[in-house]
């Protein structure tokens, strides 16, 4: 799903860069230039509620504060309408359509008049005296001033005051026009791509890594139980060789024993001959004899350490073959993510054939 979901992501952007006549990758803005971008429209409203604030004081009965009130008006339209007309209709000049060439054309040169009746605006109305604010007739006043003489502006403050202004305005548009790709639709377009190719990308490699975590557990565990034969045919030696000791220590206490029971006997019946008036009976020249205890355990078969040898070496080597078909089974399974490359391929682009002549 993730890779038909990409496949009509990467259609869609072909067949748009076809139609649009597009080579090049789309400008997308990362994180930092938004920021920046953003940083530059604030600090372009702060200074000029800053300045027209001090240039409308002039003009204004409430002194600097008045005229950083009517200044943080002027500022946000200045600005901000700029900025979003930049945006929005002068990018349309980029479109390959004559008509959206025709609207964003037209919408440029609007926005040239709204800068500069604005900024002319902010101007006169500095330059209107403080009593005439009292009548509530300064709109009238400046409207007046706009439509009969709109560069009759009489201080050289108030043209300064114009030129920031407009410069001001000229940045905002300028920041708005390059907020985004320059071709409408383009950077939207490129982004749904990219969020597609790493959905697919991701998944993909979390599919990889399970598979592989499952490899290694099983790989694991078949080296352990082939470590663990090793160690059991090691054990079974060890005791094969203990009961042979532990038989010979046997048969070695048993005669330590006789011996010590002879001994005995014999300062025994020395002793009785020294006190008897008859003779010794026969039998105390004949030396003891302790019945035996005889190990009735058979010897292991001679065979069967090499019988178990090779049950090992076989059940090994069936463990190495299945570590072997686990290794192959994780390659077949990372070969069929490939294989939905192949049945879904990228979109290539079509080249058209050249024109023969002749």
């Amino acid at each position: 799903v993730l890779r038909r979901r990409l496949n009509e992501s990467e259609i869609e952007r072909e067949r748009f860069r076809e139609r649009h006549r597009i080579e090049r990758p789309a400008r997308l803005a990362s994180l930092g230039k938004i920021i920046l971008k953003i940083g530059v429209l604030a600090v372009l409203f702060i200074l000029e509620v800053v300045i027209n604030g001090s240039f409308l004081a002039k003009a204004n009965l409430g002194g600097l504060l008045g005229g950083a009130a009517q200044a943080v008006t002027f500022a946000g339209l200045n600005i901000i309408a700029s900025y979003f007309w930049g945006m929005v209709l002068i990018r349309l000049i980029n479109r390959r359509n004559y008509l959206l060439k025709l609207i964003g054309l037209v919408s440029f040169l609007a926005y040239l008049a709204f800068a500069v009746a604005l900024n002319l605006t902010l101007s006169h109305l500095r330059e209107i005296p403080p009593a005439v604010s009292l009548n509530d007739t300064m709109g009238e006043v400046v409207l007046h001033r706009l439509l009969t003489a709109p560069l009759g502006l009489t201080d050289i403050n108030s043209w300064v005051l114009f030129t920031i202004g407009f410069i001001f305005s000229l940045i905002a548009m300028v920041d708005g026009l390059l907020f985004f790709d320059p071709y409408m639709g383009y950077s939207g377009l490129e982004r749904r791509w990219i969020e597609a190719s790493r959905q697919f990308a991701d998944a993909r490699s979390e599919l990889i890594e399970r598979l592989r975590d499952i490899r290694e557990d099983a790989t694991e565990a078949m080296n352990e139980a082939a470590r663990d034969l090793s160690v059991r045919r090691s054990e079974y030696d060890a005791l094969l060789q203990g009961r042979a000791r532990l038989a010979q220590r046997f048969e070695h206490h048993q005669s330590q024993i006789e011996q010590t029971c002879r001994a005995l006997l014999e300062i025994y019946r020395e002793a009785n001959r020294g006190t008897r008036s008859t003779p010794a009976p026969d039998y105390f020249t004949k030396p003891y004899a302790m019945a035996r205890i005889s190990y009735a355990g058979s010897e292991p078969n001679p065979s069967a350490r090499e019988t178990l040898r090779q049950m090992i070496a076989d059940t090994q080597a069936l463990l190495n073959q299945q570590i072997k078909a686990i290794h192959e089974a994780f390659d077949g399974a990372v070969r069929t993510y490939r294989e939905i490359d192949e049945l879904l391929p990228e979109k290539k682009p079509e080249t058209k054939p050249e024109k023969m002549n002749g």
